[in-house]
């Protein structure tokens, strides 16, 4: 099978419920964020249940702002594999406006 995906390495989901399966069929494990996953993500974050956008945009920010640190000395590349570390850096610095469901909504797959 040919794969002709851009050499995509990331992919942050922040709509609703990104990371679960269908209630029709909850054996299978496949959901929007593993299906990027499987397809040549190496590195997905998804949701688990809604997410309320004037509250996970601190969420994001924080995210970026640590994803995004340090670029220029890397040649300019985002590090993928520095994801679930962004994540749990983000969702930590901003307890103070997130709420705790809100907060703990993001589910890191992959590297």
């Amino acid at each position: 099978m040919e794969n002709d995906t851009p050499q995509a390495e990331f992919a942050f989901l922040s709509a609703c419920h990104t990371a679960v399966g269908d209630e029709e069929t909850p054996d299978e494990v496949i959901h929007l964020a593993a299906g990027l996953q499987f397809s040549g993500f190496k590195s997905v974050i998804g949701t688990l249940w809604v997410v309320d956008d004037d509250v996970a945009k601190h969420v994001v920010e924080a995210f970026y702002t640590r994803m995004f640190k340090g670029l220029e000395e890397e040649g300019g590349m985002m590090d993928c594999t520095k994801a679930a570390s962004a994540l749990n850096h983000a969702t930590y610095n901003v307890k103070n406006k997130v709420p705790l469901e809100q907060r703990i909504v993001f589910v890191h797959i992959g590297v």
